[in-house]
């Protein structure tokens, strides 16, 4: 285990201003909404303010403040906040980011599970950056699947010293967390998830219910409509990341239109997330050079798929803007022992970063039964 301190050299912010200013445009779209990707005027107003008014230094007080760490883990460093509550007792819980995410998206939701009024109720938190995103070590050979994430998981919490945990994901990190729940690694006694796994078989098809309907509804927007970086970076990786890498606009466009599409909003992702929450996450793909390793985890993971079942005590929290719905009948095909299940009034695909107060309150019941 090593300290592991962040401090951005200013000349790396200087190539990204510059960078910023001498950006080529493409025209406007010409449609009048979000339909062809990201606006040329949101993305310009972003980047305006990304160049003049944004403070990355805030951020990067933040995470010196939460307490960082890297660790060696098959040959591979990975980086991790870990947030210790002030009440010995607390129950160990790893959180797991997915993409196009960070550990940026638990800012909010560590205090209020640290240091919650009920002190019995309190985590100790350990919120690590998936192989290949943000300050985790970028792997040079393949094979750094969800499921090789979820054993590194198990041995970060093993080093740590904790004999008692729990995991909690969405994204990749709901993956990641089903994949611990398969695995059972020892210490771990239960999951939660925000964006549960599940398929419909030939029978729910032939004669859907009304939220099979709706769920199947969505899917098929989510493939026709949303799906296409999913595509690209499950089969060419390497291309898209080109542009990721060498171009903030480029970035900052790839991963704003997601801002937009995966959260509960009334037509602007600013409805959802601050502009300030949104930069700070892009500036953690930007600063590492991450845009290729991250999307990498697509190709490693959709050619690997992972059979099994999870017969830990399983939570589901269903937020209703969630991007891949999967009804509680579809669930339970790989979550066989879910001990809480509720469907959310509002919120998104970033459940932690959108509704912080509700996803600790959910956190606190799924696990209260473990404690």
């Amino acid at each position: 285990m090593r300290d592991f301190h962040l401090a951005v050299p200013e000349p790396d912010l200087a190539d990204l201003h510059l960078r910023l200013d001498i950006a080529r445009w493409p025209e406007k779209e010409p449609v009048e909404d979000w339909s062809q990707g990201t606006p040329l005027a949101a993305l310009q107003e972003l980047c305006r303010y990304w160049r003049e008014e944004y403070d990355w230094r805030a951020c990067e007080a933040k995470l010196n403040a939460f307490g960082q760490h890297v660790t060696t883990i098959d040959g591979l460093d990975i980086h991790f906040l870990h947030v210790r509550s002030s009440h010995a007792d607390a129950l160990p819980m790893v959180l797991t980011h997915g993409w196009p995410g960070s550990v940026r998206e638990f800012f909010e939701v560590i205090p209020l599970l640290t240091e919650p009024e009920d002190g019995a109720q309190a985590f100790h938190l350990v919120i690590p950056s998936l192989p290949g995103f943000g300050f985790s070590g970028k792997p040079t050979q393949t094979g750094w699947t969800t499921g090789k994430t979820g054993e590194a998981w198990g041995t970060l919490m093993q080093r740590l010293g904790y004999d008692r945990w729990v995991a909690q994901g969405g994204d990749w990190g709901s993956v990641v967390t089903t994949e611990i729940g398969k695995q059972a690694p020892e210490g771990c006694v239960g999951i939660h998830v925000n964006m549960p796994l599940g398929q419909p078989t030939e029978e729910d098809l032939a004669n859907p219910s009304q939220a099979e309907l709706e769920a199947l509804g969505r899917l098929a927007h989510y493939r026709d409509w949303d799906s296409g970086y999913s595509k690209q970076q499950s089969t060419r990786p390497q291309t898209i990341g080109y542009s990721l890498v060498d171009s903030p606009v480029g970035l900052a466009g790839w991963i704003y239109e997601k801002m937009y599409a995966w959260t509960d909003n009334d037509g602007s992702p600013l409805d959802a997330l601050s502009k300030d929450a949104i930069l700070d996450n892009i500036m953690i793909y930007w600063l590492t050079a991450s845009g290729a390793s991250a999307a990498r985890l697509y190709w490693e993971s959709f050619s690997r798929p992972s059979p099994g079942v999870v017969s830990l005590p399983a939570g589901v929290s269903a937020f209703p803007k969630e991007i891949i719905p999967a009804p509680r009948k579809w669930a339970e095909r790989v979550l066989t022992n879910i001990t809480h299940w509720n469907d959310l009034p509002k919120g998104g695909h970033f459940a932690a970063w959108e509704q912080p107060e509700i996803f600790a309150q959910e956190l606190r019941a799924c696990f209260a039964p473990l404690r």
